[in-house]
C-alpha cells in the first residue's frame, strides 16, 4: 500500500516501508537515505521495530505506521514519528516521536505531531494519545502545541490526549 507523505510548512513526514524500515532498525542508512547525526535513536529503532511487527501479523497498517521527520528544502532524516499500530476498540491511536538532539528546539517536533494529529483524525480515529516521562517538559510541551491537553498523570508519567 502507498501512502502518501504529509507536509507542513518545514517538514515531510515520510511513510516508511518495509524496506526503509529494516534499513531504521539495522541501523544501516541505504545509498538514498539522507540521515542527521544521531539518527535513527533508540526510540526510533522501538518504534520502528514495532511498525515491523505489526506489518508481520497483522498486515500493513495504512496510516497508521511509522513516519520519517524529513527537513523539506534538503529532505535530511531529523526524527521519527508514528502509531504505536492502528486504533484501538474505542478508536483512540498512540503516538510516539523524537527529534535528534542536534535538531532540538526548532519545533519541529510539535510540527510534526500536528500534521499526525491531522493523519488521525482524517483517518477517522476518535482522538490520539501519548505519554511522557514526568521530567520530559519539552515533550509535554510538544504534546501541548499539538493541541493534545494533559489528562492524567502516574508516578512515572503524564498522559496526554486529543478527542475529535
Amino acid at each position: 500500500m502507498k501512502i502518501a507523505s504529509a507536509a507542513t510548512a518545514r517538514l515531510l513526514l515520510h511513510p516508511l516501508s518495509v524496506d526503509e524500515a529494516e534499513r531504521v532498525v539495522a541501523r544501516e542508512p541505504g545509498s538514498s537515505d539522507r540521515w542527521a547525526e544521531g539518527y535513527p535513536q533508540d526510540g526510533d529503532v522501538r518504534g520502528v521495530t514495532g511498525f515491523l511487527r505489526g506489518v508481520a501479523e497483522r498486515g500493513d497498517p495504512g496510516v497508521y505506521r511509522a513516519y520519517e521527520i524529513r527537513l523539506r528544502e534538503s529532505g535530511v532524516v531529523v526524527g521519527g514519528i508514528g502509531f504505536h499500530g492502528p486504533p484501538d476498540d474505542l478508536g483512540v491511536a498512540t503516538v510516539g516521536y523524537g527529534v535528534v538532539p542536534g535538531e532540538r528546539g526548532k519545533g519541529y517536533a510539535s510540527e510534526a505531531l500536528r500534521a499526525l494529529v491531522e493523519i488521525a483524525r482524517v483517518a477517522g480515529a476518535a482522538g490520539l494519545k501519548g505519554d511522557a516521562d514526568l521530567d520530559n517538559v519539552a515533550s509535554h510541551r510538544v504534546m501541548a502545541a499539538a493541541g493534545m491537553r494533559c489528562v492524567a498523570e502516574d508516578e512515572r508519567l503524564r498522559h496526554f490526549y486529543v478527542g475529535f
